[in-house]
């Protein structure tokens, strides 16, 4: 029978959980995704332990209150508490050179920004929508082209701005996010950087020494 390529499990939670993290951070919860939330399960592990604190805190969440607590540190009037932008985290102003090179790569993948929107490209929760299609294999970047995107877009900031979040918001939400996403992307910094390590000619000639 034919088909498409069989994607990893690892990757396709990989997936899960970026695609989680762009809904995350691109509105605010529905009453609707609270309850899935409040279904997740965790493990031993701290993002295991992450999710279960994400779980609890989305049971017991006021969807009209993250909201509010949604505008605040995201949206904001004028400018919001925390501003969720490459280009602001690495150069501390908006529609900077990261945004540049983001469009570039999104462009050579062949990814277009949808219709509907109206964020530039450097979003955080752009930027984890596009390596969810990576990692699920929606979008091709080829060999290590996933890697480059991580390592070029997210790594040098996503963590940063997750941190923030723990520590600015007042809604345990929006800290539980904030571990979430900081968790996650150390694990993903780490995995890529074994990647490197294990395609590098000097790993190479170690193992066939």
């Amino acid at each position: 029978m034919g088909g498409g390529p069989t994607i990893d499990e690892i990757d396709l939670l990989r997936a899960h959980e970026y695609h989680l993290l762009a809904l995350l951070l691109g509105r605010a919860p529905t009453a609707e995704l609270l309850a899935r939330l409040a279904g997740l399960e965790g493990d031993g592990s701290p993002l295991g332990q992450a999710h279960a604190a994400l779980a609890e805190a989305a049971a017991t969440a006021d969807p009209a209150a993250l909201e509010r607590a949604f505008f605040d540190l995201l949206i904001g009037i004028g400018r919001s508490e925390l501003i969720p932008f490459a280009s602001y985290y690495l150069t501390g102003f908006l529609h900077e050179r990261p945004l540049v090179g983001i469009r570039e790569d999104m462009a050579a993948l062949g990814i277009e920004r949808a219709a509907h929107v109206h964020e530039p490209e450097d979003h955080l929760a752009i930027l984890c929508e596009t390596m969810a299609g990576l990692a699920s294999g929606r979008f091709d970047a080829g060999r290590g082209g996933e890697r480059q995107f991580f390592r070029r877009h997210l790594e040098p900031w996503a963590g940063r701005f997750f941190g923030d979040l723990e520590q600015a918001a007042s809604a345990p939400f929006y800290r539980s996010v904030g571990t979430v996403g900081r968790l996650f992307m150390e694990i993903e910094a780490s995995a890529f950087a074994m990647d490197v390590e294990a395609v590098s000619p000097g790993a190479e000639r170690r193992a066939a020494g």
